[in-house]
Formats: structure tokens, sequence, C-alpha cells
């Protein structure tokens, strides 16, 4: 139903006219992400203070209005996508720097303040905040912390749930909530910080994040690893990850993003290799060469085909360059693939390639795998044509086979994605009656008119 014109007048009373889009060509920009859903908004805010969310907050509850929270909109599973309507509070504009205090490693921010800058404000100290998704340039605090997205730093330093002291949220009545401590060990009451995380705006808007801070490694070194097959390279992952030096990024693409990318790369790729492993160890400059030794070993299994360590700033650009013309070049061959983040148990990782490889032969469908082997959590993209439906059918019935798979091995349906709308009809999969159950009846005490991204992240009640 349209926004009344008295609400938007409210609204725009509140937060200033130029902060309330109403005109549709405004609008068109706020109902898509990075997946292949669109809607339009009926009405898009742009609040600049914890304040201002909490009036638009009270107002969409008062007259039960749809209300999804949006950061930069890179997200790849329609979790932004505002099918019901409603409005879409853009979180953009609050991109102020509270605090930062080197003395408790901690820096306090809107949600809106971008990945990148968090980063540059925390080296300026010697530290560094570890959730680095490839997005980083352009995504806000606020949606990492939505889908507790992570990237490469995820195996040695955590998600954002393993990075976050505490939050400043509204629920969906617009009540301001306080989550978690300014100290590293805290133990009063339930952990309310860890539940807002990660549950993609449909329990309480954040308003401010309170970042746990790491100091900054003292040097860093850079492995790249080619292996004749998946299997060999996922039974190296393993074996890196059960020895005692944990590597700061553990990277993994196949043999068909090898070839997509032989042409991108200033690193030389051998012509047999059916998987590469970049590998990134990092701490005191002491103890880096035996650190690099004891990886080195734990990569040389039955397979590896070559080992190189960088030893300049150019020999490490050359060899990431690798892996950061990946998603180029795969935009470039299908625009329009399926690609999801699965993960299982690094144990799991030769079964998961195994029957990847079997699932593609079957379905006579390209996939390309690639992602964080480290934690298990590969990115697996089924490159399909969406105008051919014969092959779109295949594609379909091959995403299902994964997922079982995936559960089968112990896995999950995704790592650091989100569910969104795309995955939201296979979490019953995953999750089993009662615990869904006790989820829906949480997001009825933070979230009591269900105002709040409605129909996101569970599947409908039977």
């Amino acid at each position: 139903m349209p926004i009344p014109p008295d609400l938007i007048a409210q609204l725009c009373q509140q937060l200033g006219d130029d902060n309330v889009y109403s005109d549709e060509s405004d609008r068109l920009s706020y109902g898509y992400d990075n997946s292949a859903l669109q809607a339009l908004p009926d009405l898009v805010v742009f609040p600049h203070s914890h304040e201002h969310v909490v009036a638009v907050v009270r107002l969409c509850h008062e007259h039960h209005i749809p209300l999804i929270a949006r950061g930069r909109g890179t997200g790849t599973t329609g979790a932004t996508v505002p099918l019901g309507g409603g409005i879409v509070l853009s979180t953009e504009r609050m991109t102020k720097i509270v605090e930062m205090s080197p003395a408790d490693r901690l820096m306090v921010v809107q949600p809106g303040v971008t990945n990148q800058a968090v980063q540059q404000r925390a080296s300026e100290h010697g530290f560094f905040w570890p959730p680095d998704p490839s997005s980083a340039a352009v995504c806000t605090v606020g949606g990492n912390l939505a889908y507790n997205s992570a990237g490469p730093r995820a195996v040695k330093y955590g998600t954002p749930r393993e990075n976050v002291l505490g939050l400043r949220a509204v629920t969906g009545t617009g009540d301001t909530l306080h989550t978690g401590v300014r100290t590293t060990k805290g133990v009063v009451g339930y952990d309310l910080t860890r539940l807002l995380i990660g549950s993609e705006g449909s329990l309480a808007i954040i308003t401010e994040a309170t970042l746990k801070l790491t100091p900054l490694a003292e040097t860093k070194r850079t492995l790249q690893a080619f292996y004749a097959d998946m299997d060999s390279a996922a039974k190296a992952v393993s074996r890196i990850m059960a020895q005692p030096v944990v590597p700061c990024a553990l990277e993994f693409i196949d043999g068909q993003a090898i070839n997509m990318v032989r042409h991108y790369s200033r690193a030389a790729l051998p012509e047999n290799a059916g998987a590469m492993l970049m590998i990134e160890v990092d701490g005191p400059s002491a103890a880096m060469e035996e650190m690099v030794a004891t990886v080195s070993e734990a990569a040389r299994t039955t397979g590896l085909l070559s080992l190189h360590t960088a030893r300049t700033a150019q020999e490490i650009a050359d060899l990431w360059a690798t892996r950061h013309a990946l998603s180029p070049a795969l935009r470039n061959v299908a625009p329009k693939k399926i690609n999801e983040d699965v993960v299982v148990p690094v144990s799991q990782m030769p079964a998961l390639m195994t029957g990847l490889d079997a699932l593609a032969t079957r379905h006579h469908i390209t996939i390309v795998n690639f992602g964080h082997a480290g934690n298990g959590n590969i990115h697996v993209n089924l490159l399909v044509d969406p105008e051919d439906p014969p092959q779109l059918q295949r594609a379909e019935a091959c995403l299902d086979a994964i997922f079982t798979l995936v559960l089968a091995l112990g896995g999950s349906l995704s790592g650091e994605h989100g569910i969104g709308l795309v995955k939201r009809d296979f979490v019953g999969r995953e999750i089993d009656p009662f615990a869904l159950n006790l989820m829906r009846q949480i997001k009825q005490v933070f979230d009591p008119s269900d105002i709040l991204n409605p129909g996101k992240s569970f599947p409908a009640i039977p």
C-alpha cells in the first residue's frame, strides 16, 4: 500500500526533506542488491543518527509499514530487496567514526562507515579490523554485521561475531537496545550481540557498533601452490590447517578458474594445474622463516606441481592478481551465473571437491569453485544462461544436489553471504522445525509487528 502523505510529511519533518526520497526515479536505485532480484520501495529514507532511526521505526511500527535496512547494496542474496514494498532505510549517510580508542583496542562506528574507512583509521594506530570481504572498499560495517560477512582473514582472526564487542540498535517497536561490553570479557546476560550479527536486519537496526581491533602483524609472507587436481589441493588444506601455524589467508581456486584468469594474471600459471592455493602467513619477523617452512612442508602433498614464496611487494601483487582477476573474468563469461557460498568442515574439503566435480558432470553444468579454503567456505559458481530454460532447469537440479551434498558432509548452506531471499526456502533442510519455531518466536519478541525485513531468512510456515 502507498505511504500516506501525512506520514511522508512527518518523516520529512523528522529527517529533513533532503533525506526522504519519494520520486520513483530516486527510489529505483534502492530496490536491488548484487543479486538478480529487484523491487521498487515506496519510500527511501536516510537517517543521520540513532534518534533518526528511532523516529522512523516508531512511525513504521505504528502504521505497520515494512522497513528494510540497507547499506551499500553489495549483498548477493536479495536480503535488502523490498519485495513487499515499504520503506528502505539506507544507512549510507551514517558515516561517523564515533570513537577511536587504541588503549582499549576498540573503535565505535555508525553502520554506514565503510570497511575500508575502518581499516584506514585503525592502521593509523597500528591496528586492523579482521573482517575483510572482497567488497571492502565500498561495503559498510552495518552490512558486514547484518550478514556476518568475513573474508580471507577469518581463517585466523574470525568473523564479525568474534570481532564486535557491543552494539547499539533499535528494535521493531522503536526501543533502544544496548548489547555487549567494551571489554574482551563479559558474561552478564545473554549474548545479544552475536544474536543480532547475521540476523539481516530482521530483529533490530544497528546504529552503532563497538569493534574489537587487532594489532597489525610485524610482517607477512605470501605463497602460491599449484596442484594437479582439486583433491590434492583439498588434502593440502586439511594438512595446513592441522599444524600449529595458522595462515592469515588460505584461498583456493580450481582448474576451471585458473584457465579463466590465465590471460589476466601476471604470474606464471602451469598448463596442467587442477587447483591453486594462495597462502598468507603473518607474525613476528624473527619467526617468519620457520613459520613459512612449517606451512610449506604441510602444503607438500601428492599432486603438488609447484610452490613459490613471494619475496618482494611486486611478487606479492602479481600472485594475488591471479585471485583478484577471477571475479571480473567470471562476470565476462557468465554475467548471470549462480553463486553460492557453501561451507563444510575442513576435513570434508576433499569429499566436497570430488562431489562437486561429479555433480557438474552428471548435470552437464560448468562449475567454477574458489573461496576461503582455510575454513571450508567455498564459492560454488554455476555458469548458466538464464535465457536457456533446459540449462537453467539442470542448474536448479544441480544446485539442489549441491545443498544435499554440503549438508550430508556436516556443512552449512551459507558461510558469509547470508540467506535473504535466495536461500530462504532451503533453510528448513539445515535447521530443525523446533529450532526454526524458536527463532520465529525470538523474531516476534524483537519485532512484534513483523515490519523489519519481513519475509526474509526463514521459509514460510507450512
